[in-house]
């Protein structure tokens, strides 16, 4: 995929599909995204700043379009951007490396 603002129209297309033959997924995901902290300690750049490392280390496509816009939109850089992938590419090695483990003990438990 190369043209991301092409995938985001599709994607817009595609979740209107969904919605209309599943309302209640929709709403429910609206729900989650839109309850508001009585105290925000974050502002909106740093929300999407973490929002793209999520999306980088759940492997959302959709979520990196989405939330790529709205990082721009809040005064995201492109090197704060890529700080913030550094964390997520930081974040999975780490995770690979425990989960490395969990695998070898599994392979442990196997009764020959």
């Amino acid at each position: 995929m190369t043209d991301w603002n092409a995938y985001r129209a599709h994607l817009s297309q595609s979740v209107k599909v969904l919605a209309k033959l599943s309302p209640n997924t929709l709403e429910g995901l609206q729900k989650l995204e839109t309850v508001a902290p009585e105290h925000k300690h974050l502002d909106d750049k740093t929300r999407e700043l973490i929002s793209l490392a999520v999306a980088v280390t759940t492997r959302c496509d959709g979520c990196i379009s989405v939330h790529t816009v709205a990082a721009k939109k809040a005064g995201a850089s492109k090197e704060e951007i890529a700080e913030a992938l550094g964390v997520a590419v930081a974040l999975n090695a780490g995770a690979a490396l425990v989960y490395s483990s969990r695998a070898l003990d599994a392979f442990d438990t196997v009764k020959d």
